[in-house]
């Protein structure tokens, strides 16, 4: 233990940044993972850079990673980082914008040579131009300390010696905040002690050499210490969005009794679904990587037909071209899951990057009058509850179901709480086993409370019917050009999934004085922030409520009489105001949008600005 004074603090916010090749996703998830077994709650923010391998040391490459933890509940990875560890000019340069006035920045010194200065656009050393003297700046020699540290360590390379600087300054922050180094250790003997024990050398005795230097340079005056959070008991552990969202179908599949095929191909920031699906096999998943979008969605489908749990996953760019096979499943009235990890566009965009721009895709994106379902998960462990929702609306109700997600869920972690497996639903679907209508089968003769149609294993005796795209006559399902019928078949759609807002629940309203005049109605990856400024502006004395909207459609039935209660609305959403669309259109609610598209969350403290601000016109 270090002798130096301990100062205890509530929280704090801690951002690596550093080149793409310089490990600062590794870095960050293990000082993560140091965090979430010291009792904190936590909440992550990676951030990749677009182009899979782009140029080293320049601005465009650079690679950060935002963990907030605490000693209390906390909703957000957090607006700025109180600390910042920039591996070089270019992460200095992009990141250090966001660095508060006496913020701690720590850097590596030897990265700041002439050439990489040039590469960031920097005229001049900011380390010795006195351009950071509002920062408590630590200029590290990181690289020099490692290469020093480990030029003992057999068979590692002067090279590989220099890549294990990221371990290093683990080691420090690990000093730094009072965190255990050994889930880290003995994550990187796991890693490599099978296959590279020098690597797995080397990476180690950076980190206990970071370690070591924290308690003997006389940089750090203290060491801080975060206190365990006080959450509800429970076994928990550190899931990311995606992660979140597998298991969830997976969970699903084993709480309905059928087998999950997911249909995908690789996209970001969906692929990690495929990815970690193919590791439950035992579990009865089948995961298929098809050549294009479009045969992933049409594999779905046909798993559907044969009685699988349906599913397809994408982000934008590939749920446009799923358009016409979801539109088939709306045909064919048959179960399927859209798994939309939505991402900064249009056209390619800024792949790795969260926003809230396909909802209206979603919605509307298809020929004709074809309604389907909406579910839009919360947070990043939220993702396993929304999965299993959307997998019961389409099961029960025969439909195809997009699911939301973003790039900030998907890629962001925070402790989740195992459920007990008698608070989850029973998804058990019935299947037709004989005929419905006397000797006959009737295919589209609808459940008289969901208006599904029956659902017939392909193979049944006695239960053949027709498939295909074309409009289906009532009852029997034959082919029907029927003006009248069409006209029946559309609307018998459209009911049926209007009809869910009698299965959903009512939109909760969190006002806690029941004084307030402004509610603030979110969705999606919105909750954190704006329930972060929410408790922000009551602490101020203000009152404000606060609705999130998990469905959106249908809206729960009460969402109309929600937002007639209120004298004003506010929408914030990371697009251009597609719930305020939706909102002003179907309810004549004159809301107002806060609208940001910049490739990041939103933030908690605009977001109180924007509210307190509003509210004082009340």
């Amino acid at each position: 233990m270090s002798s130096k004074p301990v100062e205890q603090l509530s929280q704090v916010i801690v951002r690596f940044a550093g080149d793409s090749g310089d490990g600062m996703q590794l870095t960050g998830s293990q000082f993560t993972s140091e965090a979430a077994l010291l009792g904190n709650d936590i909440s992550t923010l990676p951030d990749f850079p677009a182009e899979i391998r782009a140029p080293a040391g320049s601005l465009p490459g650079v690679s950060g990673f935002q963990l907030h933890f605490a000693d209390h509940d906390i909703l957000t990875p957090g607006d700025a980082p109180n600390v910042l560890v920039a591996m070089n000019p270019a992460a200095l340069k992009t990141n250090i914008g966001d660095l508060p006035r006496g913020g701690t920045l720590i850097v590596d010194a030897d990265a700041f040579t002439e050439r990489n200065l040039q590469k960031a656009g920097y005229a001049q050393n900011p380390l010795e131009d006195g351009s950071l003297d509002e920062y408590q700046v630590h200029a590290v020699p990181l690289t020099s300390l490692t290469v020093g540290a480990l030029k003992e360590v057999e068979g590692v390379t002067p090279r590989e010696a220099e890549r294990s600087k990221n371990m290093f300054s683990l080691g420090l922050m690990s000093w730094l905040y009072g965190r255990s180094i050994k889930p880290s250790i003995e994550f990187l003997e796991e890693k490599f002690g099978a296959t590279r024990l020098e690597i797995a050398a080397a990476n180690i005795k950076a980190i206990r050499a970071g370690y070591a230097f924290g308690e003997t340079t006389e940089s750090f005056a203290v060491t801080y210490e975060v206190r365990p959070a006080k959450l509800a008991p429970g076994t928990y552990r550190n899931i990311t969005g995606n992660q979140a969202l597998s298991l969830g179908l997976v969970a699903a599949s084993r709480l309905s009794g059928l087998p999950l095929f997911l249909g995908a191909y690789p996209i970001t920031p969906a692929s990690a679904i495929l990815e970690e699906l193919a590791g439950y096999k035992e579990f009865g998943v089948r995961t298929f990587q098809a050549e294009d979008e479009i045969a992933a969605a049409g594999a779905a489908v046909g798993a559907a037909f044969g009685g699988a749990l349906g599913v397809t996953t994408s982000a934008g760019p590939g749920i446009v071209l799923k358009a016409e096979t979801v539109g088939l499943a709306i045909m064919l009235e048959l179960p399927l899951v859209i798994c939309d990890i939505q991402r900064a566009g249009p056209s390619t965009g800024m792949p790795t990057k969260p926003e809230q721009g396909d909802l209206l895709m979603v919605m509307y994106g298809r020929n004709s009058e074809s309604p389907v379902p909406v579910v839009a998960a919360r947070s990043p462990s939220d993702c396993f509850h929304a999965a299993i929702e959307a997998v019961r609306i389409a099961l029960k109700y025969r439909t195809p179901v997009y699911l939301l997600s973003d790039a900030y869920l998907a890629n962001g972690s925070e402790p989740w709480l195992l459920p007990e497996l008698d608070t989850l639903p029973d998804l058990t679907p019935t299947f037709a086993t004989e005929p419905n209508a006397g000797d006959e089968f009737l295919p589209y003769l609808r459940d008289e409370q969901t208006l599904a149609r029956p659902w017939a294993l392909p193979g049944t005796p006695g239960l053949e019917h027709r498939i295909g795209g074309l409009e289906k006559a009532d009852r029997t399902g034959n082919i029907s050009y029927d003006p009248e019928n069409h006209d029946l078949m559309t609307r018998l759609r459209a009911q049926k999934v209007a009809g869910i807002a009698g299965d959903i629940p009512e939109l909760d309203v969190d006002d806690p004085g029941g004084d307030a005049k402004l509610l603030v109605l979110s969705w999606g990856g919105t909750f954190g922030p704006v329930a972060a400024a929410a408790r922000r502006v009551r602490a101020n004395g203000k009152h404000v409520a606060h609705a999130h909207l998990r469905h959106i459609n249908p809206f729960p039935r009460n969402t109309g009489d929600v937002l007639r209660r209120y004298e004003k609305v506010l929408i914030p959403e990371m697009n251009l105001g597609q719930l305020l669309q939706l909102v002003r259109s179907q309810f004549l609610v004159d809301a107002i949008g806060y609208n940001r598209v910049r490739g990041f969350p939103l933030r908690a403290a605009e977001l109180q600005d924007a509210i307190e601000s509003l509210e004082e016109t009340l």
